[in-house]
């Protein structure tokens, strides 16, 4: 160390005594932890101050030189309504579509209807060489992937013009509906086929996607979501080993899709600590890095009924995060989406949150906002560590269907859940104008006319159902 850094660690160290010194005469005798410190869901210490961090440098989205997407989610149940809103969510500044269908985990009972007509209408008339485009994890993957990938040659696209997601993750499927259309051993031995015929078609994009979304809705902690979607890209790891597609070449096509709440630094720190985690597995595996596709989701079980107003404070704060974290897509969950399927109004919130986000305040600009923030750098190192020993516990356990089947994910999810309902129950934690501050009547919410669906019954094998909770149904006492 120079003398120019130990007068600066001296200088540093003063400054902290002397701001203990106060902090603790302005505490009077009440004690710093309880007043000072403050712990996350997985443990992780809070400290009030930090000191900045020698954290390392480096790229946090796929494509640094480009801003994230702007997705918009398109989940009507209307083809012909949803047809609509393609057109005008594309018009008025969004550069992604989410498709979600009925049946996806995170459809929340609507969905469009799964059917080749359904891609060829929304389409129609969508640039898909300027256009992302995801389709959300649901049971009917792998015709879906086919459907989109025949309407791609049929309009004689340039594939390396595309920017495709085709959210193959069957962890999360059987997560999320609690069945599979085969058993395990059936999905373990016919995927390594299906992964070699869309290598053979050369189209470019995420085949599989490691879905967190399903199991933070659940209930599931920061880390705990982590290791779970750990777990499920090892699987298709070993997937594609099967398969024998060389895994230097099969990695960039595994992306990740998490969620993203009102708890700012946490979740920034959540997707700077997926990036670290899937390239100490690429190291362990013997494969270079390379481009890791994240998406991020605002949280639905942040979504509160009552005042939904306060949920548009939530999902920017949320979307913050994720811009600021480097997700390479974004969507935001319209304000209404607990009261039912969103109308234009709180689309266009929603849409337009993001816009202001990317366009006015330039948060893509700064590869990494975050670098050198001591709270954060420890946020980050500590869900890694957290997460690392969730993830071998799964391994430890057979791998993630194993563990889904077996019940044990769900058992860790369902007590984390419990735990955190007790703290918003006890009025230790709180959801403002739920349980803080409510309003004494509430203004009627505009949806869209729609009947919610239930969850399709086809599968062979069963696992206990990780259905969404949102946090002001727990504290109610409806989930």
């Amino acid at each position: 160390m120079s003398k120019t850094e130990d007068k600066s660690s001296a200088t540093d160290d003063a400054g902290r005594a002397k701001w203990l010194a106060l902090a603790e005469k302005a505490l009077a005798g009440a004690s710093f932890e309880d007043k000072l410190v403050s712990h996350t869901d997985d443990g992780l210490r809070i400290e009030p101050l930090y000191e900045r961090a020698q954290g390392r440098g480096h790229s946090l989205r796929a494509n640094p030189g480009q801003p994230w997407i702007v997705s918009q989610r398109i989940d009507d149940t209307d083809v012909e309504r949803a047809a609509a809103q393609v057109a005008e969510d594309l018009a008025q500044g969004a550069t992604g579509l989410s498709l979600v269908f009925q049946g996806a985990p995170n459809a929340f009972g609507y969905g469009l209807p799964t059917e080749a007509a359904t891609l060829e209408r929304l389409l129609k008339d969508v640039p898909l060489n300027q256009t992302h485009l995801r389709i959300d994890v649901h049971p009917w993957s792998r015709p879906m992937a086919d459907w989109l990938v025949g309407l791609i040659g049929s309009r004689r696209v340039d594939p390396a013009r595309l920017s495709l997601s085709f959210g193959i993750d069957p962890a999360a499927i059987f997560a999320g509906t609690g069945r599979l259309r085969m058993s395990i051993e059936a999905l373990e031995a016919s995927m390594p086929q299906s992964l070699a015929h869309f290598f053979a078609m050369g189209v470019p994009g995420t085949l599989l996607e490691a879905d967190g979304r399903v199991y933070h809705n659940a209930g599931a902690t920061e880390a705990q979501e982590l290791g779970i979607m750990l777990a499920s890209a090892a699987f298709y790891l070993k997937l594609f080993e099967t398969a024998r597609q060389a895994l230097i070449y099969a990695a960039p096509h595994i992306g990740f899709a998490l969620s993203v709440d009102q708890d700012q630094f946490v979740s920034i720190a959540k997707i700077r600590a997926l990036r670290r985690l899937w390239a100490r597995v690429l190291e362990a595996c013997s494969i270079p890095p390379s481009p890791t596709y994240v998406h991020a989701e605002t949280s639905y079980r942040m979504m509160a009924a009552k005042d939904p107003e306060t949920n548009i404070l939530r999902t920017t704060i949320a979307g913050f995060a994720a811009a600021v974290g480097g997700a390479d897509s974004i969507a935001v969950l319209p304000h209404t989406v607990a009261h039912g399927l969103p109308a234009g109004f709180a689309r266009r919130v929603a849409r337009n949150t993001q816009l202001v986000m990317a366009r006015e305040s330039h948060l893509d600009h700064v590869a990494d906002p975050a670098f050198g923030a001591g709270g954060v750098e420890a946020l980050t190192e500590g869900l890694c560590e957290a997460a690392w020993r969730e993830f071998g516990r799964i391994e430890q356990e057979g791998g993630v269907l194993a563990s889904l089947r077996d019940g044990h994910i769900q058992r860790r999810v369902k007590a984390a859940r419990e735990e955190r309902a007790q703290a918003y129950r006890s009025g230790r934690r709180v959801i403002v104008g739920t349980t803080l501050h409510p309003l004494k009547t509430e203004a009627p919410v505009e949806t869209l006319a729609a009947e919610r669906r239930p969850d399709p019954t086809e599968g062979v094998v069963f696992c206990e159902t990780m259905r969404p909770v949102r946090l002001d149904e727990l504290v109610a006492g409806d989930a």
